[in-house]
């Protein structure tokens, strides 16, 4: 059975830095990205659909988590592809600073910590997965990559927060479970 690809393969316009797609995002995080529509009042981060105009790369990772973590491969097929693996990776970095004992407050503090803590991107020679990924051409294109790499590691830790937490002040130990995992091997 192959990985879950992303569906943004498609899209056409995006701006890529390197070979690494900047995609519209929903969100409320200063950046680079191109802001999408907020949902309607009716419907939840939760339970988005795939349709919506509201629907970004990052509700994609989040929903396709939980499968793609079992492969140790996984075919890259072009830009979006590698916004979702590095979602993904970061998704398991976070899990893995949630411990069973901890509140929503110490996990909100945690994971805002590790969104907001230095990083590599491609081309640093700490960047994990260096042979998948181009380095942007120029430093400015390096500050444009690191900013929307920001916005993309803050949003996503609040709305994984928000799904380990759906059920109150203790985490969800199906979202734990996976916090052992890692994607291809590697982790951020």
């Amino acid at each position: 059975m192959p990985a879950y690809h992303s569906i943004f393969l498609q899209d056409q316009d995006v701006r890529v830095i390197g070979n690494f797609a900047l995609l519209p995002l929903r969100t409320r995080t200063r950046g680079p990205a191109y802001t999408l529509p907020t949902l309607p009042p009716s419907t939840s981060d939760l339970e988005i659909d795939p349709d919506s105009e509201s629907y970004d790369p990052l509700d994609e990772v989040l929903s396709l988590f939980r499968a793609n973590t079992f492969f140790r491969n996984f075919e890259i097929k072009g830009p979006a592809d590698r916004l979702l693996i590095y979602g993904i990776l970061f998704v398991s970095e976070c899990l893995g600073k949630i411990k069973p004992s901890m509140g929503k407050k110490d996990a909100e503090k945690a994971l805002l910590n590790t969104a907001l803590d230095q990083f590599a991107i491609p081309g640093d020679a700490s960047f994990p997965l260096n042979q998948a990924f181009e380095a942007p051409n120029d430093r400015q294109d390096a500050e444009t990559m690191r900013q929307y790499l920001s916005q993309v590691r803050q949003e996503l830790a609040m709305r994984l927060l928000a799904r380990v937490y759906a059920d109150g002040n203790t985490p969800s130990k199906w979202w734990l479970s996976f916090s052992k995992r890692k994607f291809m091997g590697k982790s951020l």
